[in-house]
């Protein structure tokens, strides 16, 4: 069972945003940029392109209206998406709030925020969600 696996079971606690019957979305607990969330199927399989085609097409629609939050709420040109999937065998996306190319680098030193502060960019996140 995955880190992201014993999230969504509710064994971990995480800064969850969204979630739906097939995804949930979550703050990175060392993020690159202030909003950055991961965005992670349900069904626990290794690599992204190996999600069922019903899984797969509905990944984006379901990080859109988190996408479009975050673009909202954080000073950014745009929201990208990356996909690693390196450091958890479970599929996933990155949704990035970036200016340059270097904000998008998941080697760049982590942003250490404080669980309130965790608190907060979650709920400012849900609320310009809905």
């Amino acid at each position: 069972m995955t880190i992201f696996s014993k999230i969504i079971a509710g064994q971990i606690p995480c800064y969850k945003v969204a979630e739906n019957e097939h995804f949930i979305a979550f703050l990175d607990i060392f993020p690159v940029q202030k909003g950055h969330v991961l965005v992670v199927p349900k069904m626990e399989v290794d690599k992204l392109f190996d999600l069922p085609d019903t899984i797969l097409a509905g990944l984006l629609p379901f990080a859109q209206p988190i996408a479009k939050a975050l673009e909202a709420l954080f000073a950014c040109n745009r929201v990208n998406i990356i996909t690693v999937g390196l450091e958890v065998p479970h599929a996933h996306v990155h949704l990035i709030p970036t200016n340059t190319t270097h904000d998008v680098n998941l080697l760049n030193p982590k942003i250490a925020f404080s669980p309130a502060e965790f608190e907060a960019i979650q709920q400012q996140i849900i609320a310009a969600i809905a």
